[in-house]
């Protein structure tokens, strides 16, 4: 993938991570029935550092867990669901919970969908929120975010690639040319 443009650096992405969860906290009022799950690979670290914040500017340590949504996906094969191990971590009992899926970009919407699948393979929470750094668009699915660090138009032919200090060394999100 080549690179186009860089759409935001470590500093603007910490602002949109802080916005977003100032936005938790106002539509929740408050953070005490709240869980944080981020889909793996890069909503987990969004959604600690979304769990670092709110430790911040409220001084509560909220739950948060992971989702691999592997087996819930519509676009893969069974023997392609089959090979992998998903595998989630559910902290608290989510029944009377809001739960907060965190994800770093919702494109189609078919993450998002088998996300939340793999919430009520658990249980059924009392409410679920969705929070994106990015929204490029192009949705396939009846599916809108409730919080969003960034709306970023894009084309078919171009990918969002979110890059974090955990997994790739650097806070920054890019426009790539697909191919």
């Amino acid at each position: 993938m080549k690179q186009k443009a860089q759409i935001m650096d470590a500093t603007a992405l910490s602002r949109a991570m802080a916005r977003i969860t100032h936005e938790i906290i106002e539509r929740n009022q408050g953070v005490g029935r709240i869980c944080l799950l981020g889909v793996r690979s890069r909503g987990v670290p969004l959604a600690a550092m979304l769990a670092e914040n709110i430790k911040k500017f409220e001084g509560i340590e909220v739950p948060l867990g992971f989702l691999d949504v592997t087996k819930h996906r519509d676009d893969l094969t069974e023997e392609e669901k089959s090979d992998t191990a998903a595998e989630c971590h559910i902290p608290c009992d989510i029944r009377e919970r809001t739960v907060i899926i965190v994800d770093d970009v919702l494109y189609t919407g078919r993450t998002a969908r088998a996300a939340l699948e793999a919430v009520f393979a658990f249980a059924r929470p009392q409410a679920v929120q969705l929070a994106v750094l990015v929204d490029r668009g192009h949705r396939e699915l009846p599916i809108r975010p409730d919080y969003v660090g960034k709306n970023v138009p894009t084309s078919r032919s171009e990918t969002v690639s979110v890059r974090l200090e955990e997994i790739d060394g650097e806070n920054a999100v890019y426009i790539c040319d697909a191919k």
